[in-house]
C-alpha cells in the first residue's frame, strides 16, 4: 500500500473549503484512489500547513495512474494559483 501526503500553504486561508471540496472530488473521478482525506488546519500555528491531503493507493502503479490522470492534472494549475508552498511525502507500508 502507498500513502501519498501533500501539505499546502494557501495565499488566502479563505480558499481552504474550496480546496478541500476540489480535492475530495478526485476520489470519485480517479479509479486508483482507495481513500482520500483532506484536512484544514485549525491551529493557526506559523509552523502549520493550511490544507493536508492524505490518500492511499494499492501500489506505485496506482499512484502513478493518479498523478497522470486528467482530473488530477486539471487540479494542479488551480492549486498552484491558490498556494504559496507545497510539501509531499510518498511512502510504502
Amino acid at each position: 500500500m502507498i500513502k501519498h501526503i501533500v501539505m499546502w500553504t494557501l495565499k488566502d486561508k479563505a480558499d481552504a473549503i474550496k480546496v478541500k471540496a476540489m480535492l475530495e472530488r478526485l476520489k470519485g473521478q480517479v479509479p486508483s484512489i482507495i481513500d482520500i482525506e483532506v484536512g484544514i488546519d485549525f491551529s493557526g500555528s506559523e509552523a502549520a500547513a493550511d490544507v493536508v491531503l492524505y490518500s492511499t493507493f494499492a501500489n506505485i502503479d496506482g499512484l502513478n495512474a493518479y498523478q497522470h490522470h486528467p482530473e488530477h492534472q486539471a487540479v494542479i494549475p488551480r492549486m498552484q494559483a491558490m498556494t504559496t508552498s507545497r510539501k509531499v511525502a510518498d511512502y510504502e507500508i
